[in-house]
């Protein structure tokens, strides 16, 4: 039987394949089952020690105990694995057992990645339990999980996972070349060895994507990605990904497509305003005022009439403001954070106006620029945006209207050349939902 498995299922680390020998009668029995699915405990209690002791013939518990049953179809060893039942090979007989395990029980909920309609479970810090849900969730017998370790003393252990059948061999290829390389004392989080994985150290965009979330696991594997789990993490590695992978949320499988196409849309204009608005505003009031109407120029410099320095160190005044204020939500204890940090924003948004130090106008840009932040669904990438609104308020300072432009088109041009492991970032893969055979939501993962 084990020869045989061998050749069905892919090659696999968690695929356990034993053999016990009786010390005593000299009987043969052959276990075959996949770790992650499989509680031991089970094993040990229902089989490996009814078989050592021998106080009862073997063959008769296989008959006579419900919780087994004889398999006298090949075709069906596949699927009985991948359902989390132990083979059992005894005097030339097949018999499975149900030792199941579920792990949902133990997890926490997704924090990051939020969803309504979808599921409610993330990934867990043991990758025993992670592969578990990820074997649940993706059926396949073309799952390969490759295990290696990172980190010269700690010895992380990591698992590479992907479908055999749908991946980009060149890419894996990649994947496995880059993970050898790395040569560092300590791994102990996802995001650090998401770092070693970027490759540019001074890349704008991230071309990782980092992920808690099931689903979007499960619907990556089906487009023939890599997953990275690192154990002591309840966060996934996504590779290789393009840009708008980025722009879609979880959420947009389970909406209708008007709404989700609409949800899409707003995305990007709030990526445009979070990025751009800033710069904008120090561009039309201090260079190119001429852009709006004369009765709302009028209005935009009214307000700022008694601001007295430029428009460029009012903005900069807030955008800091906003930083600390974002950095404080995290560091300080959850059970006071969101309460201190809304508060001490609205008191000292409205003592900086009325002091004079920054216009209304510009209350209400950096309220706009922190809400659309939040808009993007992941976290790496809200991150980046966060920093490129910056250089373009200095291209603003210099050369206007102009200079966002610029700006943007600096940005652009920084897409296009980039690579994740080979697959060009700035490519739009289309939406394959209309595809017979798949049902809803969006050609990404």
């Amino acid at each position: 039987m084990l020869d045989r498995l061998k050749i069905i299922l892919s090659p696999a680390e968690d695929l356990i394949q034993n053999e016990i020998q009786h010390p005593i009668t000299g009987q043969k029995l052959e276990l075959a089952y996949f770790l992650p699915l499989i509680d031991e405990q089970k094993i040990h209690a229902f089989i490996t020690v009814p078989f050592s002791k021998n106080e009862y013939p073997f063959m008769n518990l296989l008959k006579s105990n419900p919780n087994f049953t004889k398999v006298t179809d090949p075709a069906t060893w596949t699927d009985l694995l991948l359902r989390g039942q132990a083979l059992i090979e005894f005097q030339d007989q097949i018999f499975s057992f149900d030792a199941m395990k579920f792990s949902y029980t133990d997890l926490s909920e997704a924090k990051l990645e939020t969803s309504i309609l979808g599921p409610q479970n993330s990934l867990s810090e043991d990758p025993i339990i992670s592969l578990n849900i990820i074997r649940n969730a993706y059926v396949s017998p073309e799952l390969v999980i490759d295990k290696m370790n990172v980190g010269n003393l700690s010895r992380t252990g990591l698992y590479i996972i992907y479908d055999q059948r749908k991946v980009n061999k060149h890419t894996l290829d990649l994947v496995m070349n880059k993970l050898a390389s790395v040569h560092l004392d300590l791994i102990q989080s996802t995001g650090q060895l998401e770092r070693l994985l970027n490759g540019k150290k001074y890349q704008l965009f991230p071309t990782l994507l980092i992920t808690e979330r099931i689903d979007r696991i499960g619907r990556a594997l089906s487009f023939g990605k890599v997953v990275l789990v690192l154990k002591g993490s309840q966060y996934a590695i996504i590779l290789p990904v393009t840009f708008f992978d980025f722009m879609h949320a979880v959420e947009d499988h389970y909406e209708s497509i008007w709404m989700t196409k609409l949800l899409i849309f707003l995305r990007y204009v709030a990526l445009f305003i979070t990025s751009t608005l800033p710069g904008l505003y120090v561009a039309i009031l201090s260079y190119n005022p001429e852009v709006f109407r004369l009765q709302l120029t009028f209005s935009l410099v009214a307000s700022r009439s008694i601001v007295p320095y430029p428009s460029f160190i009012e903005v900069i005044i807030m955008l800091l403001m906003i930083e600390m204020l974002l950095e404080s939500s995290i560091r300080i204890p959850k059970l006071i954070g969101s309460t201190s940090t809304t508060v001490g924003g609205l008191i000292l948004g409205s003592a900086i106006q009325q002091a004079g130090l920054v216009s209304s106008v510009m209350i209400i840009v950096t309220s706009l620029v922190a809400i659309s932040n939040f808009v993007l669904p992941i976290h790496t990438m809200s991150l980046a945006i966060r920093f490129l609104k910056y250089p373009i308020i200095v291209f603003a300072i210099f050369f206007g209207l102009a200079g966002v432009f610029l700006g943007l088109f600096v940005y652009i041009i920084s897409l296009c050349s980039t690579r994740s492991f080979g697959e060009y970032y700035f490519r739009y893969r289309g939406d394959v939902s209309t595809k017979k055979g798949d049902i809803g939501g969006t050609g990404t993962a």
